[in-house]
């Protein structure tokens, strides 16, 4: 039973459901599939598909979340960053509004749901976390300008294509002679309407003694009015005639049930665009349904959400979607409107099944400069360049990376802007690794504690020095170690011992066992005692499974105050009493030393 729990969480959390559950689960699905509504049209425009394929792409995913989803509260669905993407994979083996597109953004879905499903079963939850919080944050942020700027064509009514910021807006210029008047005004006035209606409202009702709970939903399902407006207004006042662009005719039914076409060309092109999406919807949903279940103090199990959005991408590929992934609108709504479990999607799935069966007709006049400036407001919250200025104070990596991140991605695409974030947040990794932290650590007077030498003082005996290693020990800073040891070698012709400190460090690959053996038969050589101290448990695990505990010279210490009682027992006792003058590595002995020029700034 507890394995079926673990791949069917609606197992464990059905057992509690009752009346109590069941009402607030209906009321936030009703609440939730007024806003999804306009907000599916949305994003299937964005991706370049038909309106109806949105709403299909928020129906089956759905249910199938509430299966296999470990998530209370998160709506699964259409959001505009994988549908910018969608459009963007698609666009390069088919033009938009063709068969053939409509085939590869179904054969996305179908692709990254596999990937999903396939990583989640082998527990590869883990590999989201090469997508450092820099790089995901800056690539939200250069994807949220390019989907405002993509939009404007719609705000203006005219024609422009383009998949980075300097074709967007090159389109846009080269067709500024054919902008549309009518559509200019209502784009305007549903920007000025959403944007209050989702900023200014909330504070309102607040003011007029609504709960901040009920006034933040209020403000979120804004958007619904604004699209009854535009339809109302273009229905009566013709505008359709006078070349405003409108949704036109919705097909009404259920989204229709098929398996995705067989095209192993088309799969092998897109292959790596859905391996994209996969891992970037997966990251935006983890982090939203992480921060939603702390609140109620609630477990998500990253691995089995893989499951969740890779069985929710299958349903969107089998049910004439495209690819899917949490949605943070969507589900902050869900959690304020007091949505209990899961169920709560699923009514909404059921909700929007009976939208795209008896409202879609009512539909019709909607303008298309309504829906782009639901995106551009939808989109406003990912924009954050708060976080670039404090990369800039922290972290001169952080900014490098976010920095190239954002201009790749804006200059060249979404797809190589991801891909080229990541690779150098790998990069970056591997040279600050590389170049690990060493401290030379002396005692503290008064204290059994070591710290480093030019942060505090401290005493040092003759003869006695201490490294300490502040990074694991593998293949890509193993050498850089080596290096530190001959250095200081040759600058101590009177150095007897040399203690390595390991607190810090969590393993020790073979390329770091290497480095440790040649360090050690160096130091034989120069009549130099190699000793550790300090070594965690799993990495002396490792040590005894080799043949290098055998070959060191000296001995391995629990602690590094056992160290110096043992090699420097009159020097250790001085200094633990307070009585040992403060000394440097290079200075004499340590009874009558003092030291000079410690900088006292604080750390370790």
């Amino acid at each position: 039973m507890r394995i079926l729990e673990r791949y069917f969480p609606i197992l464990e959390w059905g057992k509690a459901y009752n009346g109590q559950t069941l009402t607030s689960d209906v009321v936030a699905a009703l609440i939730v599939t007024v806003m999804l509504v306009p907000q599916s049209l949305a994003y299937a425009m964005l991706a370049g598909l038909p309106p109806e394929i949105g709403l299909y792409a928020s129906i089956l995913p759905l249910l199938a979340y509430a299966i296999f989803g470990t998530s209370r509260t998160m709506s699964v669905g259409p959001v505009a960053l994988l549908a910018l993407m969608t459009a963007v994979a698609a666009g390069r083996v088919a033009e938009a509004g063709t068969p053939e597109y409509i085939a590869a953004a179904l054969a996305l879905a179908f692709l990254s749901g596999a990937i999903l499903l396939v990583m989640g079963i082998l527990r590869l939850g883990f590999l989201a976390n090469f997508l450092s919080h820099p790089v995901v944050s800056s690539f939200v942020t250069a994807s949220g300008i390019l989907i405002a700027v993509s939009q404007l064509r719609h705000i203006l009514g005219v024609e422009a294509s383009g998949h980075n910021l300097p074709g967007i807006l090159t389109s846009i210029v080269g067709h500024i002679s054919d902008i549309n008047l009518p559509t200019v005004g209502i784009g305007i006035a549903a920007l000025a309407l959403l944007y209050g209606l989702r900023f200014a409202t909330k504070p309102f009702l607040k003011r007029m003694g609504l709960p901040a709970t009920l006034a933040g939903v209020i403000s979120k399902t804004g958007p619904v009015l604004v699209v009854l407006a535009g339809i109302l207004i273009v229905q009566v006042c013709g505008l359709h005639e006078r070349g405003v662009r409108i949704v036109g005719e919705i097909p009404r039914g259920l989204p229709p049930i098929s398996v995705p076409e067989f095209d192993l060309t088309l799969w092998r092109r897109l292959l790596e665009s859905a391996a994209l999406i996969a891992v970037i919807g997966f990251v935006e949903s983890i982090a939203i349904a992480q921060t939603l279940a702390a609140k109620r103090r609630q477990r998500i199990e990253p691995d089995q959400e893989l499951i969740g959005l890779g069985m929710s991408n299958l349903a969107a590929g089998f049910s004439g979607g495209f690819p899917v992934t949490g949605g943070f609108a969507r589900s902050a709504v869900n959690f304020d409107a007091g949505a209990a479990t899961p169920t709560a999607g699923a009514f909404t799935a059921l909700g929007l099944a009976l939208a795209t069966q008896f409202l879609t007709p009512f539909l019709f006049y909607l303008p298309q400069a309504v829906l782009a400036a639901t995106i551009i407001v939808a989109v406003i919250s990912l924009i954050d360049l708060r976080t670039l200025c404090q990369a800039w104070g922290y972290s001169k990596t952080d900014f490098l990376a976010m920095t190239t991140t954002i201009v790749v991605t804006l200059a060249f695409g979404v797809e190589l802007g991801v891909s080229t974030g990541v690779g150098l947040s790998i990069l970056l990794h591997l040279y600050n690794t590389s170049r690990p932290h060493f401290a030379f650590v002396g005692q503290v007077p008064g204290t059994q504690h070591f710290r480093n030498v030019n942060r505090h003082a401290v005493v040092v005996p003759e003869h006695i020095l201490t490294i300490r290693v502040d990074e694991s020990l593998y293949f890509a800073n193993a050498r850089f170690l080596e290096d530190t040891v001959y250095n200081v070698l040759a600058s101590r012709p009177d150095l007897k011992h040399l203690i390595l400190m390991c607190p810090a460090v969590n393993r020790i690959d073979m390329s770091g066992l290497e480095s440790l053996e040649a360090i050690n038969e160096r130091l034989m050589e120069a009549g130099v005692t190699l000793h550790l101290s300090e070594v965690k448990g799993p990495v002396m695990d490792g040590l005894r499974r080799t043949h290098f505990l055998e070959a060191l010279s000296g001995q391995v210490f629990l602690h590094q105050y056992e160290a110096m009682e043992t090699l420097a027992p009159d020097c250790a006792h001085a200094a633990t009493a307070g009585t040992a003058v403060t000394t440097q590595p290079q200075a004499e002995p340590c009874p009558s030393q003092t030291i000079a020029g410690v900088k006292r700034q604080g750390g370790r």
